[in-house]
């Protein structure tokens, strides 16, 4: 084989008087030692590693959009690319704009290989790396297209334990409502209280993959967070937090979210995009290399995530404060945040479960609701939507609640009219509570809403009751009276 031939391809796509990669040259000659490999973590158009071989005086190369895989059960893509020559195993820098492979490279593993198999159609090496040690095998399956797959068990982490499979979805844990703060305050740690739409993010290979708590998958929907899967890298993570869009006064807004929450066209998501760009507060953190932290107290798993340094224009990391409730909950009042979390320092990750272990401290009155009929308006809303007929579930039955008339707009009137039209029913979906008045008109109830109030009366309805937006992120059957 003849490197200055193979190396052409090379030199065609760059122009060396603008790019500091190295140029081709012939390699000098060495003394014999086992090959080396290298890969190099490529932040270009999309973030991928750059898997190189040493083989007869040139690095062989594939670009692998996921990285090399740990898992044997996970097979990643390897794009074949050109080779590049043997200067290239230690470069590091960026490429400028305008060039071949733009972006910045940085070397994420090195070492030696040994070789078992080498065919046009198949390449079977053992890796000796800092990050990556075991067996590997390349495979053609179509053209440039190849696939990389670790042969070796999962390998085990540094300290000394066994890996843990990144979990497919995980169920949030959840909160119970409170009417003050714990008296034992030193024993919890605050947040403050995000309106928005919780959702956990799962972070493989630079790719983001983000869940409701309803477990379905609304990544599509928010494109601006694409970005931390490239700032997390190799990294495999699971975050909990929450999606947020802020109002014109920079404070977390629900109702504004809203314009937001049910695009699913890619084209209509990057119009409003522009208009409403939303932010994801992480909280938590669930699952990181190899581990799970669910297991770990809440002041552990705070330090961990908050070591991550996640913070960028879509995302930051608020920070949690121990002991000092009254004066987040003061903070929260007068930034006329929702309100705050109190979360047990010493207690555990609980997927799925409402617990006493997290407090939620509302500044106002907050509840959701489930959808059961409207009724007709009159005036100024004659022929429109006048109020919305709300309930929850109590043991199995919907219980009224009360109507709502206010904290519409105009256009949400109207879509609130075309999602409660093909839903009517002759008769009413109440089981229990208060009569609903006579001039309903009843839907199945299958909406939620999010509504605003000051109290729940004697007989159990809403007093001065004002909607605030549609939920789409949880099963109508379990929503029920918060109390406190």
């Amino acid at each position: 084989m003849d490197p200055e031939a193979h190396l052409d391809p090379y030199r065609t796509r760059r122009d060396f008087t603008r790019t500091p990669e190295p140029g081709a040259e012939k390699p000098a000659r060495r003394k014999p030692r086992p090959p080396r490999f290298v890969i190099q973590e490529h932040h270009a158009t999309s973030l991928h590693w750059d898997f190189r071989l040493e083989r007869d005086g040139v690095l062989v190369s594939w670009a692998v959009p996921k990285g090399v895989p740990t898992d044997p059960r996970k097979n990643h893509l390897a794009v074949h690319v050109e080779d590049h020559p043997l200067s290239y195993i230690d470069f590091a820098g960026t490429i400028p704009a305008g060039n071949y492979g733009a972006g910045t490279v940085a070397v994420w593993d090195h070492g030696t290989y040994e070789e078992q198999k080498w065919t046009d159609r198949e390449v079977m090496v053992t890796l000796r790396g800092k990050q990556v040690e075991g067996r590997y095998v390349l495979f053609q399956t179509g053209g440039k297209n190849w696939m990389i797959h670790r042969m070796d068990p999962p390998p085990r982490l540094a300290e000394g334990g066994e890996r843990e499979a990144m979990p497919v979805a995980v169920e949030p844990m959840k909160a119970s409502l409170a009417a003050d703060l714990p008296a034992n305050q030193k024993e919890f740690g605050f947040e403050f209280k995000w309106d928005g739409i919780r959702a956990t993010l799962y972070s493989e290979g630079g790719r983001i993959k983000l869940l409701s708590r309803s477990q379905e998958d609304i990544t599509r929907r928010y494109p601006e967070l694409r970005g931390l899967g490239a700032v997390l890298g190799a990294r495999e993570a699971v975050l909990d937090g929450e999606v947020i869009a802020v109002d014109q006064q920079g404070r977390p807004s629900f109702e504004r979210l809203q314009e937001r929450m049910g695009l699913t066209k890619e084209a209509e998501v990057r119009r409003k995009m522009r208009q409403v760009p939303v932010a994801y507060m992480i909280f938590d953190l669930l699952y990181l290399d190899g581990h799970s932290t669910m297991g770990l107290t809440y002041r552990e798993r705070r330090r961990m995530v908050e070591g991550l340094g996640l913070k960028g224009r879509y995302w930051q990391t608020p920070k949690s404060v121990e002991g000092e409730g009254e004066a987040m909950r003061d903070t929260s009042r007068s930034a006329q945040l929702e309100g705050i979390m109190a979360k047990r320092l010493d207690s555990t990750y609980q997927p799925g479960r409402r617990s006493a272990n997290w407090l939620k401290v509302k500044n106002w009155r907050g509840q959701e609701l489930v959808i059961g009929g409207w009724l007709p308006g009159a005036g100024a809303r004659d022929g429109r939507i006048g109020a919305l007929l709300v309930g929850y579930h109590d043991q199995g039955r919907l219980v009224y609640a009360g109507k709502v008339g206010t904290g519409f707009t105009e256009k949400l009137l109207g879509r609130l009219a075309a999602l409660l039209e093909p839903l009517r029913r002759p008769d009413s979906p109440f089981e229990a509570g208060i009569k609903a008045p006579t001039a309903a008109i009843y839907v199945e109830p299958r909406l939620i809403g999010e509504f605003r109030f000051a109290e729940w009366t004697r007989t159990g309805q809403l007093r001065h009751p004002a909607f605030k937006g549609l939920r789409e992120d949880k099963d109508p059957r379990s929503v029920v009276r918060e109390e406190a």
